[in-house]
């Protein structure tokens, strides 16, 4: 028995995998095989598949018609130049990737066939037609042209090019890719995700892109701050009468746009990375390839957005270790010049002690005076009690108040009496 943890699991898998495969198909999955039978030199039609039909957009079929009439634009392209050939020589001949006008109107589109070019011939072996069957090869031309579009934004992703560049170059193939005119548009979310930053939207004006340059995110803030609220795709056929679009109806006329259908950017953890937007200068409602293109290329830039957060997390994460390093290297340097000033005054101080020392056994053999020496012009007549001395070698005989002032007012005396012990002898005296 699965267990319901493992059962969601695979759910899960198996859910991204089937939308990816919708998308692939929806894409990609949709290819036209047709036949059509062409008599006399007219190249009039005999009879064909529903598939010829639908192509040139004709709900009914219509035969006893020449080709040309049906397909105009087969003169252009040299088609009917070759079905003329096949049937004046009655030799078969192939074509590859064919460019064809096909549809009528509002649905035509440009689409590629490969060709075959088969002579039909009577009992008696003359030609009497041709029979022409083509495979459109437009989905596979456009899967190659995605591929490589696809493997050239990675392989920018891969050599680190500045994610500004990649999402414009997503945007500009996108823009060239799509079968109708479209614009692109890229928000970036703030790291609150409260915000959206512009990103990347190389065929909108500027005034429009500085206008919405950090918009809330939030229901009913136009498509993209709608869509980066809900954490789901937000399709705004017509911004004349969606109420979404309220504050921000009269800068989208400015910018002559008309419909906007807007996807969120998801991380692989479900945290909001930005917004991926196609925008229509006419009203238009979305067809399923129309979407598969915004999910995949939205996952492009999925996989874009979160490499630069990584790398700026990695210099963060450099310049931080090496604003530590340098604080360590300062404080080892501040360290090493404090110990070097403290033996420095060390080695002062035990120079000027050893001068002392030096000075005072220098004075003790001489002779004591009777009277104080430290009275001045005024003299002393104090017995002479204590015998002081300086670091430059002179000593003097005084009483007790006249030593006290001159360890007071002159720093470099002491007490030169080393069998009484100094300082400390007079301190205790």
């Amino acid at each position: 028995m699965m267990t319901p943890g493992r059962h969601r699991t695979t759910s899960k898998t198996g859910a991204s995998k089937s939308v990816a495969e919708q998308d692939l198909r929806a894409l990609f999955g949709h290819s036209a095989a047709v036949f059509v039978s062409l008599t006399g030199p007219g190249l009039v039609v005999e009879t064909a598949n529903p598939a010829f039909f639908a192509l040139i957009g004709q709900d009914r079929p219509r035969t006893g018609l020449p080709l040309a009439e049906l397909m105009p634009d087969l003169v252009e392209n040299g088609v009917l130049t070759v079905l003329d050939q096949v049937y004046r020589s009655g030799e078969s001949s192939t074509g590859h990737d064919v460019a064809v006008l096909v549809g009528d109107g509002a649905h035509a589109r440009l689409a590629f066939f490969d060709f075959t070019y088969e002579p039909r011939r009577d009992g008696n072996g003359s030609v009497t037609g041709v029979q022409l069957i083509g495979v459109e090869t437009t989905q596979l031309k456009h899967a190659q042209r995605l591929m490589a579009e696809q493997r050239a934004l990675v392989e920018q992703i891969a050599r680190r090019a500045p994610l500004t560049d990649v999402l414009a170059e997503m945007a500009r193939a996108i823009e060239d890719f799509a079968p109708e005119q479209v614009l692109v548009s890229v928000l970036l979310a703030d790291p609150d995700g409260r915000h959206l930053r512009h990103g990347a939207a190389p065929s909108l004006p500027d005034f429009y892109n500085e206008a919405i340059d950090g918009i809330a995110t939030g229901e009913g803030v136009g498509s993209c701050g709608t869509a980066a609220f809900r954490r789901e795709p937000v399709i705004v056929t017509d911004i004349g009468t969606d109420p979404f679009w309220d504050d921000f109806r009269e800068l989208a006329q400015r910018a002559q746009l008309a419909a906007c259908w807007s996807t969120p950017i998801l991380a692989k953890d479900g945290a909001l990375l930005g917004t991926f937007a196609m925008y229509h200068r006419s009203p238009r409602v979305p067809q399923d390839n129309d979407l598969a293109l915004a999910r995949v290329f939205a996952d492009t830039a999925a996989l874009a957005i979160e490499r630069h957060h990584s790398e700026q997390a990695q210099a963060a994460a450099e310049a931080q270790a090496e604003a530590a390093r340098q604080e360590l290297a300062a404080a080892l340097r501040a360290e090493h010049q404090l110990r070097a000033e403290a033996e420095q005054r060390a080695e002062q101080a035990a120079k000027l002690a050893a001068q002392m020392r030096k000075a005072a056994a220098a004075q003790v053999a001489v002779p004591r005076p009777e009277h104080c020496e430290l009275g001045g012009s005024a003299g002393c007549d104090a017995p002479a009690e204590i015998k002081i001395a300086d670091s430059w070698g002179d000593t003097a005989w005084g009483c007790p108040d006249h030593v006290e002032q001159a360890l007071l007012n002159v720093r470099s005396v002491f007490i030169a009496d080393e069998d009484l012990g100094g300082l400390a002898a007079y301190i205790n005296r």
